[in-house]
């Protein structure tokens, strides 16, 4: 019986007109999406190598200079782009692409598309995860609007029980129709999807992201699975198919649009951060008035020089068998780094919470949990580019320390004026990032994870219970 119902669910969805022409377009989309996706991931990760390779040609022809005019000359650091990006671009358009690496300075971000983006194009960018996390939920409830509602306003509900027809059987069967004909409009373009991710790419790429390639699968079957449910109870519970659709749009609407902007606009009043200029205005003042307000920049040189001195046993600066001018670059940037701990920090924890907030608001709407969990994935959510943020200062750390060593061993009396050559900047590895593991984007997406495993349920239990009490009339 479940069978049977299955296959009229399918036939009767087939044959209605307009959930073949929203069908067709979600299809369009998505597959569009996807190419474009793939193509534009593919160009940019290219550009993005042969850009770090040039940076690194041209650190090393960079000529006969004093080291630490090397570390001012510095490096440009490029964010490498995983496979999983074409699918969720995410946060990539607003974090930047490459951070300039130089001596006293942990520089944001630059070339952030979004910056240049027209003002149709700050409306959303149709990406894949767009497709998959608003529109297909959409025909999802098309699809399930009417199948208990309709077959009670058409008066055949009240023949199926009365030949013995289970409530449960009679859901499961719709259930069963309703997926096989989404998984008919979803597989061909997931066929899609992986014929353009395998295209071009390296095969160690492809090992490395399969378990975020399942994982992402698992998770937008557990999202539909969600609207499902959700239909199913709706059509159940409500009188007629018009209203159904009405609430389950309504729903739609409120937790796709409008939760979303609520959630992120409340996590900004309550975790505010700073603006570029006054984190930029926090980081120079405690660079000169020290961490706790009461080191002036004058008072720590003075201390240190006199530290120098005892430890070498001189009285005087010509008399150290080092240079004091590369002690006191070394010195300078270790306070620095100080000062770009405590800001940095600061801020990121803003951030932190402020994602911890948006974590909870998919109490109040799946589409929450979906996106964090697709953007993870992806690796391109906040989290892996504060990841990448601290692999490329750490490089920076080293850059600076190696060059300014470099005065402070060999440069003598000499100091600014002390030449360095080609094998000083041979000495420095090229820089290179390695995406987080599965686990690691797991963690960090757990109560993500928890909200929308939670909502799958949740949803589908109230289905059943609803279902076992549908009324006939």
């Amino acid at each position: 019986m479940i069978r049977k119902i299955a296959w009229k669910e399918i036939i009767e969805l087939s044959r209605d007109g307009r959930l073949r022409w929203s069908a067709a377009i979600v299809y369009t989309l998505l597959a569009v999406s996807l190419v474009a996706g793939r193509q534009h991931y593919h160009l940019v990760r290219q550009q993005h190598e042969q850009a770090q390779q040039a940076m690194r040609t041209q650190w090393l022809s960079q000529g006969s200079k004093n080291a630490h005019s090397a570390a001012h000359y510095g490096i440009y650091a490029f964010k490498p782009k995983l496979p999983l990006s074409f699918v969720d671009t995410g946060l990539d358009a607003f974090t930047g692409v490459a951070v300039w690496l130089e001596a006293h300075k942990q520089d944001e971000f630059r070339f952030r598309p979004a910056q240049d983006a027209t003002a149709v194009q700050r409306f959303g960018e149709l990406t894949a995860a767009a497709v998959l996390e608003l529109l297909v939920p959409l025909v999802i409830i098309l699809l399930t609007f009417s199948s208990i509602a309709g077959e009670r306003e058409n008066g055949t509900l009240r023949q199926l029980f009365s030949i013995g027809v289970e409530r449960r059987t009679l859901a499961t069967g719709k259930a069963l129709g309703v997926a096989a004909v989404l998984a008919g409009l979803l597989i061909p373009a997931a066929l899609v999807g992986a014929s353009a991710l395998v295209a071009g790419s390296d095969i160690a790429d492809l090992s490395s992201s399969l378990g975020r390639i399942v994982t992402m699968a698992a998770a937008y079957v557990v999202y539909f699975a969600t609207f499902l449910a959700l239909g199913l109870a709706a059509s159940a519970w409500v009188r007629t198919a018009r209203a159904t659709l009405l609430a389950l749009l309504a729903f739609w609407i409120v937790s796709t649009l409008f939760v979303p902007r609520g959630i992120a606009e409340i996590a900004r009043r309550m975790y505010p951060a700073p603006s570029a200029m006054e984190f930029a205005e926090r980081v120079e003042h405690d660079i000169d008035f020290g961490l706790d307000g009461r080191e002036p920049r004058a008072a720590r040189n003075a201390a240190f020089k006199a530290a120098v001195l005892k430890k070498y046993g001189v009285d005087r600066v010509e008399a150290l068998p080092v240079s004091f001018v590369g002690l006191t670059l070394l010195e300078g940037e270790e306070y620095g780094n100080k000062v770009f701990d405590k800001n940095y920090g600061d801020l990121w924890a803003t951030f932190r919470r402020q994602h911890i907030f948006h974590q909870l608001g998919s109490l109040m709407s799946p589409f929450l949990a979906m996106r964090s969990v697709s953007m993870g994935l992806a690796g391109t959510d906040f989290e892996q580019h504060q990841d990448f943020a601290t692999a490329a200062e750490n490089y920076r750390r080293l850059l600076t320390r190696t060059m300014n060593t470099e005065v402070a061993i060999h440069a003598g009396q000499s100091g600014r004026a002390y030449m360095s050559g080609p094998e000083v900047w041979a000495s420095l590895p090229p820089f290179k990032y390695e995406a987080p593991g599965l686990m690691w984007v797991l963690g960090n997406q757990r109560l993500s994870l928890a909200m929308l495993i939670f909502w799958c349920l949740a949803a589908w239990t109230i289905a059943i219970s609803l279902i076992r009490r549908t009324q006939v009339v």
